[in-house]
């Protein structure tokens, strides 16, 4: 076939798939071809650059940046979500439980076991964000980190973990025992209750993990919880290195474990289960937590991130490798 016959046909083939919208079938009938030559020349269509396809990206869809943050990082997954300004934190946790939730509703699979850490007001604003499931996907909720503290705060655990249960119409496995305990024998003494050793014997079978990220300044939720330790503990920890939290569990800039006697006084899943989830999402977002974000990518503690255009393009610049 001459070359320019050859091109008028590609340029014919493209316009009844592309422009009239034509299947592949349709055009092989009317052009007395076999599908599988249809399917061959549309491809050479692309390749001579007769086709040329753009993607129009909608206001407030920041493809680029995800990617660059995917290729970065080596994450499964990024959602970067629009907001005005960084130092709104309001209103960046509600565009961040948003698309949280939007994430869980589309991706939750059968028999899904989801592991909520507790002190998270941005999960709190994915769970308020949430549509309640038309059908039950066999799923179990577990909390990863111990619930229990100030009464007047510990609804919100119990809340947070019931809600996204009924919400996808699950069943709620509850961590019934404080985030932080006043020693390591304290800690034993909890672990040995059958109600708790239950729980966290769950945290190995977790298949999504939703987490908040928190920096070494707990939040004010975090704060009133009464899970939380002391001014001069999170002194010592700043001094060597500290710059964030995922689940209680304390990380310096460049994602590593900072481990002291704090650590051996949590009850909550670990760094090490916590990594060999498919799918630990993390849901962050403002200036206050950005080295903390960047210390949970550098670390892996989590593969899945959820945050928001600002930090988005801090976490991507080069200056912060």
């Amino acid at each position: 076939m001459a070359r320019v016959e050859e091109l008028r046909l590609l340029a014919r083939i493209a316009q009844l798939y592309y422009v009239k919208g034509m299947n592949q079938s349709a055009i092989a009938d009317q052009l007395d071809l076999s599908q599988a030559t249809i399917s061959r020349l549309i491809q050479r269509a692309l390749s001579e650059g007769i086709v040329r396809i753009t993607v129009s990206m909608p206001p407030g869809i920041y493809s680029d940046l995800e990617d660059a943050l995917l290729a970065k990082y080596g994450l499964k997954e990024v959602i970067v979500v629009d907001c005005d300004t960084p130092e709104n934190e309001a209103n960046i946790q509600h565009a961040l439980g948003s698309a949280a939730a939007f994430y869980l509703e589309s991706t939750l699979k059968k028999g899904d076991v989801i592991g909520i850490s507790s002190w998270s007001a941005t999960l709190l604003a994915m769970v308020d964000a949430m549509r309640p499931f038309p059908k039950s996907f066999d799923a179990r909720v577990v909390q990863i980190l111990g619930g229990i503290g100030n009464p007047d705060a510990e609804v919100h655990a119990t809340r947070l973990t019931d809600r996204l249960a009924k919400l996808i119409q699950g069943s709620a496995t509850f961590l019934t025992a404080p985030g932080v305990v006043g020693s390591e024998e304290a800690r034993r003494i909890l672990l040995d209750d059958p109600y708790v050793s239950a729980t966290v014997a769950l945290f190995d079978r977790i298949t999504v993990a939703l987490v908040g990220i928190g920096s070494v300044q707990p939040s004010e939720l975090l704060a009133h919880s009464g899970n939380v330790f002391s001014a001069e503990e999170l002194e010592q920890v700043r001094r060597e290195g500290a710059v964030g939290d995922v689940c209680l569990r304390l990380f310096d800039g460049n994602g590593a474990q900072v481990r002291t006697a704090l650590d051996k006084r949590v009850i909550g899943i670990s760094q090490e289960q916590l990594q060999r989830v498919p799918r630990t999402v993390g849901v962050a977002g403002g200036a206050r937590k950005r080295s903390a974000i960047q210390g949970a990518l550098r670390g892996r503690w989590i593969n899945v991130l959820i945050t928001d255009r600002f930090s988005a393009e801090a976490l991507a610049d080069p200056a912060h490798s």
